[in-house]
């Protein structure tokens, strides 16, 4: 319960700061470009490999919480991509070129292909 909570509180962190990324954005370069979503994908990447490989040396119940904390709570609100790109350089760093190549291109295809879909059931129920 303690884990689920940390990850609760980070969560709103993480999505209140992407909030806050995507009305700057928004103000500062208006909307011809998906600046916001850009910006707290790279951002975020960043944030992840330096929580990820700083708390690294580190075991135990307090790593696992600050791991829940930083990395699922706040930077899983604040981005899902730092998690995708994790996932990535770990497949990559295993030797996983198989897997790696499987999980870029379906994730890219079938979570496009699955917002397609969602956005044309709605449609159709109208």
């Amino acid at each position: 319960m303690r884990l689920l909570l940390l990850a609760i509180f980070g969560g709103a962190i993480g999505a209140g700061a992407r909030h806050l990324v995507n009305v700057t954005m928004l103000a500062w370069l208006g909307p011809s470009f998906p600046w916001a979503t850009f910006t707290v994908n790279v951002v975020g990447s960043l944030l992840m490999g330096i929580v990820v490989e700083g708390l690294m040396p580190f075991s135990g119940a307090s790593a696992v919480a600050w791991r829940t904390f930083l990395a699922t709570g706040i930077l899983g609100g604040f981005t899902t991509f730092s998690a995708f790109s994790l996932d990535v350089w770990v497949l990559y760093e295993r030797g996983q070129h198989l897997a790696l190549f499987l999980y870029l291109a379906l994730s890219l295809i079938l979570s496009i292909g699955a917002l397609i879909l969602g956005m044309a059931l709605v449609r159709g129920l109208r």
